[in-house]
C-alpha cells in the first residue's frame, strides 16, 4: 500500500524537516520520498486539516479488558481506539482475568495484538497470581516476549521479592515495574489526604503512602543493581526521591500520569468519581512539581493511566466507586494545553527506549511510525466522540487543544474519522 501525505508539517526535533511541511510517501511500510511537492495517482491520498506528522506515540501503561473483563474493553477495539488516539505503541498491564504470569499468557495477547496499527507489547506479573509471595516465571514470559514484569498497582509487602527479581532479570536485561503504593499506610483512603478531603470527611491517602514504598524500593535497586521503572509518581516528595537516586547512578526510571498534570484533588469538590484514580489526584504543589520534573528530565515518560471501567462500577457512591478513568484518546489534547508542541510530542515518544522500542525517525529509508496530528484545534470532548468502549473519562466537558488525525505503523493506516 502507497500512502502520500500532503503539506503535512513535520514536528521532530532530530530532523532536517523539522517545522517544514512537506509532501511524505510511504511505500510498503517505508518512507521513499520527503519532498516540497509529490504526485503520486498510485498512493492514498491524504489531507487533513492542519496536518502535522511527528514519530508514533507511546503509552507504557494501558490496561484493557480482554481476557476476562472484555466488556470494558477488548483488544481489537482497545487498539483501534489506540491508534485512533495516534499511538503506535502501547504496554498493555497484566490486570486481565486471568492475571498474565505465564508464557502461555504473554503470547496469547501479543498474537492477538497482531495486524494492527498500534503495536501491543506486553508486561507481566512480577508474582504467581498477583499474591506478591512467589516469583512468576519471569524467563519464560520474557522469551515470549513480556517486555517488563510488575503486579499491577500492588506494592510488595515481602521487599525480599524485589530484591530477587531484581538480581534474577539481570540475566536477560530485565525490567522491573514497582508501584509505589503502600496499602496500610493508605489505610482504605479515596483520595488525597489534603484540605479537601478533610472539608468532605473522606479518609484521605497521604503522601507517605507513596514516598515510603518509593524509597525503600530505591534503597533496594541500589543494593542489588538492575533495571527498575516506577510507572507513575503523584506528589514532590517522590519526584525528589527519583531525582536522588539518578543522581547517585541508579538505572531507574519513572512515569507520570496525564490526569496528575492536568488536575488537582480540587475537582473532588462535588464527589464525582470520575475523577477517583490511583494514584490519587493531589495538591496544586504536587502538579507543579510533578510539571518541573517532567521539563528538567527527573521524570521519564508520561502515561494516560488508560483504565477502562464498567459504567455500574462508577456510578456508585464514592466511597463504593471503582477507581480508573481512560485517557488514550484525551492524551495529546491535555498535553498540547498545558505544554509547547515541541515538548508535548517529546513526552508521548521519549520512554520507547527503555521498554525496548528502536528509535524512530522520518527520514527516506526509515520505516513508517507516524502519529497524525491538528495540533491547533481547540475543543471541549463529548462523550459520543469517545471510540473506547467504556466511557469513564475525566475529561469529558474538558478544553483540549489539539486532537489526534490517526496513526500510521509500517503498512497500517488507521484514521481517527473511519
Amino acid at each position: 500500500m502507497k500512502i502520500l501525505l500532503k503539506n503535512a508539517t513535520i514536528i521532530h526535533a532530530q530532523s532536517p524537516f523539522h517545522n517544514q511541511q512537506k509532501d511524505i510517501l510511504i511505500d510498503t511500510g517505508k518512507i521513499v520520498s520527503i519532498e516540497d511537492h509529490i504526485e503520486d495517482q498510485t498512493a492514498k491520498s491524504l489531507q487533513l486539516e492542519q496536518l502535522h506528522v511527528s514519530t508514533g506515540w507511546f503509552d507504557p501503561n494501558v490496561s484493557f479488558g480482554e481476557p476476562g473483563y472484555e466488556e470494558r474493553e477488548t483488544i481489537a477495539n482497545g487498539l483501534a481506539t489506540a491508534a485512533k488516539s495516534g499511538f503506535t505503541s502501547i504496554v498493555l498491564n497484566p490486570n486481565t482475568l486471568p492475571l498474565v504470569d505465564s508464557f502461555a499468557d504473554v503470547s496469547n495477547l501479543i498474537n492477538q495484538g497482531k495486524n494492527h496499527t498500534t503495536q501491543l507489547l506486553v508486561s507481566g506479573m512480577l508474582s504467581e497470581g498477583g499474591l506478591g509471595q512467589q516469583m512468576a516465571s519471569l524467563s519464560d514470559m520474557h522469551q515470549a516476549g513480556a517486555v517488563a514484569f510488575g503486579d499491577f498497582k500492588q506494592s510488595l509487602d515481602n521487599p525480599n521479592l524485589l530484591r530477587i527479581a531484581l538480581d534474577y532479570v539481570q540475566t536477560f536485561d530485565g525490567l522491573i515495574l514497582a508501584y509505589p503504593i503502600d496499602s496500610h499506610l493508605s489505610n482504605h483512603g479515596q483520595m488525597h489526604e489534603g484540605k479537601t478531603s478533610t472539608h468532605l470527611g473522606i479518609r484521605g491517602i497521604p503522601r507517605i503512602a507513596e514516598t515510603a514504598t518509593l524509597a525503600r524500593d530505591l534503597q533496594i535497586l541500589e543494593y542489588t543493581g538492575g533495571k527498575l521503572h516506577i510507572p507513575f509518581i503523584s506528589c514532590a516528595e517522590s519526584v525528589a526521591l527519583i531525582a536522588a537516586a539518578k543522581k547517585k547512578g541508579l538505572n531507574v526510571s519513572c512515569g507520570v500520569g496525564i490526569p496528575h498534570l492536568f488536575y488537582t484533588d480540587a475537582v473532588l469538590a462535588d464527589f464525582d468519581a470520575v475523577y477517583k484514580i490511583n494514584p490519587p489526584l493531589r495538591s496544586n504543589e504536587d502538579r507543579q512539581a510533578l510539571r518541573e520534573g517532567l521539563l528538567e528530565g527527573t521524570i521519564d515518560m508520561v502515561t494516560s493511566i488508560h483504565q477502562p471501567i464498567n459504567i455500574e462500577y462508577k456510578q456508585l457512591e464514592f466511597e463504593n466507586a471503582l477507581e480508573g478513568s481512560i485517557g488514550l484518546e484525551t492524551a495529546f489534547g491535555v498535553l498540547n494545553s498545558i505544554f509547547t508542541l515541541e515538548k508535548t510530542i517529546a513526552f508521548l515518544t521519549r520512554g520507547k527506549k527503555r521498554f525496548g522500542l528502536g528509535e524512530s525517525k522520518i527520514e527516506v529509508g526509515a520505516a513508517a511510525d507516524l502519529s497524525l496530528f491538528n495540533p491547533k484545534k481547540r475543543f471541549t470532548l463529548q462523550q459520543k466522540q469517545l471510540h473506547s468502549s467504556s466511557k469513564n473519562c475525566m475529561f469529558i466537558g474538558a478544553p483540549l487543544k489539539g486532537i489526534s488525525h490517526g496513526a500510521i505503523y509500517h503498512n497500517a493506516l488507521t484514521l481517527n474519522h473511519d
